[in-house]
């Protein structure tokens, strides 16, 4: 292969590479996933064999970056759009600490070990698991961590004399994804369709359909997002 021509593979599969992850947009590189990941190294690979391989003609090389984007992107539509297709591509997060209590089985489910949990809670500015009330082990990796309440940082609020807040619930659960019921974290949280579907009427919403998501809060209050947000 002359200099030229791999002067002239570098700059087809580098254009080409750039072009299609814009394509793809930033989820790509900003979660990273397992199909996220199982997919940027699918394009890569092919990218190089497109800049370096002599055996792979510059047209297969196009066509095969072109398809595979092409593939993430279908499957990045069901993700969006289906569920049970997110939950399978994708996976869903794992509570890897309740109530303040380490749950052994969720860390073996996802991998964890104690050491590599809490040097994630390290990077969260958390130093002793006694102060973690919930752990959330993302599908990205990343972990989200709340403290119990006396061991949160004080706010402006809390500048107030004010009574202490009792909280109805021990986290904010979601009841509505997508424009569907969740019906398992509705029984968690010892609550009914029928209460739900109070909650939307008083808040002027008549049809399920009509929200996009919706999250029942510690205080017991039903967060809403209706579905086509316009922003001003």
């Amino acid at each position: 292969m002359s200099v030229a021509v791999l002067i002239l593979r570098l700059a087809i599969s580098f254009v080409t590479l750039l072009s299609l992850t814009r394509i793809m947009g930033r989820k790509e590189i900003s979660q990273m996933t397992f199909f996220n990941f199982v997919s940027a190294i699918s394009i890569g690979t092919i990218g190089a064999s497109l800049a370096i391989d002599p055996t792979l003609s510059i047209r297969n090389g196009v066509i095969a970056l072109i398809g595979w984007s092409a593939f993430t992107l279908f499957l990045g539509f069901l993700d969006i759009k289906s569920e049970k297709a997110r939950l399978l591509i994708v996976g869903q997060p794992i509570i890897v600490i309740r109530k303040g209590q380490i749950m052994e089985d969720a860390l073996r489910k996802a991998r964890l070990d104690i050491d590599s949990l809490i040097g994630l809670l390290r990077k969260k500015n958390i130093f002793s698991i006694a102060e973690v009330d919930y752990a959330i082990f993302e599908t990205d990796g990343s972990l989200s961590a709340m403290k119990k309440e006396e061991n949160q940082s004080l706010t402006k609020s809390d500048m107030n004399v004010q009574p202490a807040h009792i909280h109805a619930f021990p986290i904010a659960m979601s009841v509505i994804s997508d424009g569907k019921i969740n019906g398992d974290n509705l029984r968690k949280l010892n609550l009914d369709t029928d209460w739900l579907e109070q909650q939307l009427q008083a808040a002027g919403i008549h049809s399920i359909s009509d929200v996009f998501y919706a999250e029942v809060q510690q205080d017991g209050t039903l967060y809403i997002d209706r579905n086509q947000d316009v922003l001003h």
